[in-house]
């Protein structure tokens, strides 16, 4: 039972320490350049509808947006270069955090979407564990098929640099789109508040066509 309540008791320093960090930078004065390094975006940037979703990569609700709309979304709108998507990190934990530096460290913009669809189709396995550690281990080990290795991974996670920008990245979009959940979703910089099934969504985006 001690030991039980000492990995619940570490487990919640953790996520504390991570919120402490976010707070931190949100009381400092951030310089960054205006270039989005781990923006994952895909479809024709001339396209009439652009959509921005800002998620946590351990959030079950934007799994589920992913797996019931990304799919179909693609298919019928952004292959067919009518909309363009973005993944904007928004990470609420460390866990999420970490998944962000791992998915910032490819290079590959298909090697990323899969690697995205991956981390929430799977998020019910890597997400959660005793504590940051053996969460760590299974992001290694998914990232493995991705081309990372141990050592890669681990300079990734340890990027204090890459690190910084997704903070950033999350803090400029709190401050511009006042986000207090995920997932938060734009549709040409109009937020989505409807259900989140495809059709709503098809109908919401057929309004800007």
């Amino acid at each position: 039972m001690v030991k039980k309540e000492f990995k619940m008791l570490k487990k919640i320093q953790i996520y504390y320490y991570t919120f402490f960090v976010i707070a931190l930078f949100c009381f400092t004065t951030i310089t960054h350049s205006s270039e989005n390094n781990t923006l994952i975006s895909l479809g024709d940037k001339n396209s009439k509808v652009t959509i921005k979703v800002f998620s946590s990569l351990t959030c079950p609700h934007c799994a589920h947006f992913h797996s019931k709309i990304f799919k179909k979304l693609k298919k019928d709108f952004i292959e067919t270069n009518v909309v363009r998507f973005e993944h904007h990190g928004f990470p609420l934990d460390l866990a999420a955090l970490n998944a962000e530096k791992i998915l910032g460290c490819l290079n590959n913009v298909e090697k990323k979407l899969v690697f995205l669809n991956e981390l929430y189709e799977k998020q019910g396995v890597w997400a959660v564990g005793p504590d940051i550690n053996s969460i760590n281990l299974k992001l290694t080990k998914m990232a493995k098929n991705y081309g990372l290795n141990d050592d890669k991974v681990k300079n990734c996670l340890n990027d204090e640099g890459l690190e910084e920008e997704i903070l950033n990245n999350r803090i400029n979009a709190h401050k511009k789109y006042s986000i207090k959940s995920t997932p938060t979703i734009f549709i040409n910089e109009k937020e989505y508040k409807g259900e989140h099934k495809y059709q709503d969504f098809k109908k919401a985006i057929e309004k800007f066509l």
